[in-house]
């Protein structure tokens, strides 16, 4: 009986698409970005308002992202990665507090590289597409947060203290599949395999053989033979 049903065999093309989205699933890709969870953010201050009258001070954390598919003729995926910022601005005479949660769009493309390599390409974000709530601690807060933008200046900083975070080279390293090295990786362990089995393998191999030799013993004491 055939190990495999030549119903199965499928062009090159075919199987090299099918391998490609089998490599590269949501959970690889998310864990090319997973090095930015818990990453801290520590700015300030910074003057900002008119005639930066006010400056603003803030630390937080990235949190754990979130991905799901695009939909499209490459293979992508967006990619939703939480901030949580604490800050106080100061107006030289007061500081008022505030909390914000901010959800940072990324889109993440799988290219194929030569010598069989696959690439997640990261797509920078942009201020304009990070969402923000924020809460301001009191009336004379709220009142702050509309004069000195906030928000604006909080959606600027993070889309580029993400987009530099992303591209650093852990995280390029991260998004980088060598499929090529992997593949040889297997097949080393193949043709050497572990030494710790071979004393089994050999026993099998004795006994395998004794058992034929008494199969056939008449044949080997046959002098006519």
């Amino acid at each position: 009986m055939a190990l495999v049903d030549p119903a199965e065999y499928v062009s090159y093309e075919r199987w090299g698409t099918a391998f490609f989205r089998t490599a590269v699933t949501a959970d690889r890709v998310l864990s090319g970005v997973a090095t930015l969870s818990g990453q801290p953010i520590d700015f300030g201050p910074i003057g900002v308002g008119p005639g930066k009258i006010a400056t603003i001070r803030a630390t937080g954390k990235i949190g754990q992202a979130t991905i799901s598919p695009v939909e499209g003729t490459t293979l992508s995926y967006r990619v939703v990665v939480p901030v949580s910022i604490d800050f106080e601005v100061n107006l030289q005479v007061d500081n008022h507090k505030f909390h914000a949660e901010l959800e940072v769009p990324l889109v993440l493309t799988a290219q194929a590289l030569s010598r069989v390599r696959i690439f997640i390409e990261v797509e920078p974000p942009h201020a304009r597409d990070i969402t923000v709530n924020l809460q301001a601690d009191g009336l004379r807060a709220s009142i702050v947060q509309r004069v000195a933008n906030v928000e604006g200046e909080l959606k600027r900083f993070v889309a580029k203290y993400v987009g530099r975070e992303v591209d650093k080279p852990q995280v390029r390293h991260a998004r980088l599949i060598d499929v090529a090295a992997s593949i040889d990786k297997a097949w080393l362990a193949i043709s050497n395999p572990d030494p710790d089995e071979q004393p089994a393998v050999i026993a099998d191999l004795n006994a395998a053989l004794e058992t034929e030799i008494r199969a056939n013993e008449a044949s080997f004491l046959d002098s006519d033979g």
